[in-house]
């Protein structure tokens, strides 16, 4: 089977290529450890030239040889890759984004090997305080994609990560998105504050203690609010109540339940409803399953973890952009 379209996903610390056949099936995969902030810097002929530019040699090293049997595979990338540090900036698109609009919006960069590299925008939401995504969006759409319009009329899309997204559709379309920094003050905490001193990290997953985290959060010792409660992290495993090992899940659980327990207060105020939709999870499975037990401990029904999401997006905004075109036979 002949691929019809390569398509990455270029994030700021990996590098994803596929390989994509008709409908999006995906050929070959392959991950480099090449983002936007950690790209090549060993030279190589490429194209008959030596280059020292690290989006080329990323470029180069995750589908040259794709290329070399595939001549004028058209290109297409999402994430980082477009930001103003990446390889060639995709200015943001206001919600509400769909398909049509973001794939009629793609930013070409001409690689030395002569070819096109179609570039994702990013979507914004402007409000007094705005939020950003790129790469989520890609991810969005390819879910957005498979469902029927029933399906995605009361949906609320997830995306874990260091800088978790909440993301409201409606009609195939973002409409709008909350960011939580959970992941990244994790990290920060656990490598950088007295948090870390008394943590044993690199243990299985305890369930009891990153359980305990969330029903903290959801308490009443939680409505102080997270700059208090996760001091307790420290506190009971000086007294003896959490070991070494069990601190760092249950800092996970606290931070992640208070993240769903603000998500929740928002979605009814918004909404003017007690009631909570239905979740879609896109993401690591191993942390979609702590969010998954988060969720349904804050009341949450119906939580689904859906794969292969991005290549699924990228594909349907390349139909979209004109890269590629549909099988007629289908």
């Amino acid at each position: 089977m002949l691929a019809q379209l390569i398509a990455l996903d270029w994030g700021t610390t990996s590098l994803r290529a596929y390989k994509l056949a008709e409908g999006g099936q995906v050929l070959e995969q392959r991950s480099l450890s090449s983002g936007i902030m950690q790209l090549p810097k060993a030279p190589r002929v490429i194209a008959g030239r030596e280059c020292t530019d690290g989006f080329e040699l990323a470029f180069d090293q995750a589908c040259g040889d794709w290329l070399d049997e595939q001549p004028g595979l058209p290109v297409i990338a999402c994430g980082m890759v477009g930001s103003a540090q990446g390889w060639c900036e995709a200015a943001y698109r206001d919600t509400p984004a769909n398909v049509a609009t973001l794939g009629t919006a793609l930013q070409t960069v001409r690689s030395l090997r002569g070819v096109d590299v179609h570039i994702v925008p990013g979507v914004i939401q402007r409000s007094r305080l705005p939020n950003v995504m790129r790469g989520e969006e890609t991810q969005v759409l390819g879910v957005l994609q498979t469902l029927s319009n029933e399906a995605g009329a009361d949906l609320l899309i997830g995306l874990p990560g260091s800088h978790s997204k909440w993301v409201e559709v409606a009609d195939g379309c973002i409409v709008h998105f909350d960011t939580f920094m959970t992941g990244e003050v994790f990290a920060v905490l656990s490598e950088h504050s007295i948090l870390g001193r008394t943590q044993q990290r690199g243990g299985s997953f305890d369930d009891e203690a990153f359980d305990r985290g969330v029903q903290v959060a959801l308490s009443a010792d939680g409505e102080t609010g997270v700059l208090s409660t996760m001091f307790s992290a420290r506190s009971l495993g000086l007294t003896g109540a959490l070991s070494a090992t069990a601190q760092p899940d249950y800092l996970s659980g606290l931070l992640i339940g208070h993240e769903l327990s603000a998500l929740a207060r928002v979605l009814r105020h918004r909404r003017n409803s007690v009631h909570l939709p239905s979740i879609i999870l896109i993401g690591n499975a191993q942390l979609c399953t702590r969010y998954s037990r988060a969720l349904d401990a804050c009341g949450f029904a119906r939580v689904a973890l859906v794969e292969q999401a991005t290549e699924r997006g990228l594909w349907q905004l390349a139909l979209a952009a004109g890269l590629i075109t549909p099988n007629p036979s289908r």
